[in-house]
């Protein structure tokens, strides 16, 4: 919901960080430095679940993945190909964690139902990224981010809070997978229904592609 304007105010954080990153240092190198932190933290997550090694460990992904972004502006290396790699690594981290959190709490059968229903609506939630991403590249003037984002009631600031809820309170993990799958769900409506909208627009005007 609080992505544009919190995109600004990082963005406000991070460039004076930036003039303090090395010259050889490049953002896909933070990329990756974001990605190892995040694995390592799901790794601790698992093996040392009463630490707080996890959660510092995934606290410094959010800081390096706000980073890269802004470091890649400032020495004018912004590219499709450094927007797919913190995607791919954002995507990955985010599906292991409910996974990982819940094997370091060893939940029952029942509680996992609810980390499976989690991951499916991500999975849901990704097919409709993909055609907004579509629909906003056929609309000229519409600006873009790594995927075009359209506002919805959980986003990137959103999805940060909770998975940090649940890296704070494992023991509510199954309750926290609920929430955001809830949330989820209502940003794949918001979602859809823009879709449906800019793809019947674009079909009435005779431009409409063959379904498969």
């Amino acid at each position: 919901m609080y992505d544009n304007y919190l995109r600004r105010v990082k963005d406000h954080v991070t460039n004076p960080i930036c003039t303090c990153v090395p010259s050889w240092t490049t953002p896909n190198h933070i990329t990756l430095f974001a990605f190892l932190s995040g694995l390592i933290s799901l790794a601790t997550a698992i093996w040392l679940p009463r630490t707080t090694f996890p959660l510092a460990l995934w606290l410094l992904n959010r800081f390096l993945d706000g980073l890269d972004g802004a470091l890649a502006r400032q020495q004018k290396r912004t590219s499709d190909l450094g927007g797919f790699l913190d995607l791919l690594g954002d995507f990955i981290i985010y599906s292991l964690i409910p996974i990982s959190l819940g094997l370091g709490q060893s939940l029952r059968a029942l509680d996992w139902v609810a980390i499976a229903v989690l991951e499916a609506t991500f999975h849901i939630n990704n097919f409709v990224l993909f055609y907004v991403a579509a629909a906003v590249a056929t609309k000229p003037g519409q600006a873009l981010t790594s995927v075009a984002q359209r506002p919805a009631l959980i986003e990137g600031f959103e999805s940060g809070l909770l998975f940090t809820a649940m890296f704070l309170w494992p023991q509510w993990l199954t309750v926290l997978c609920w929430a955001m799958a809830a949330a989820v769900v209502v940003g794949i409506a918001q979602r859809a229904t823009f879709v449906v909208s800019a793809l019947g627009s674009k079909q009435e005007d005779g431009n409409g592609g063959k379904r498969l």
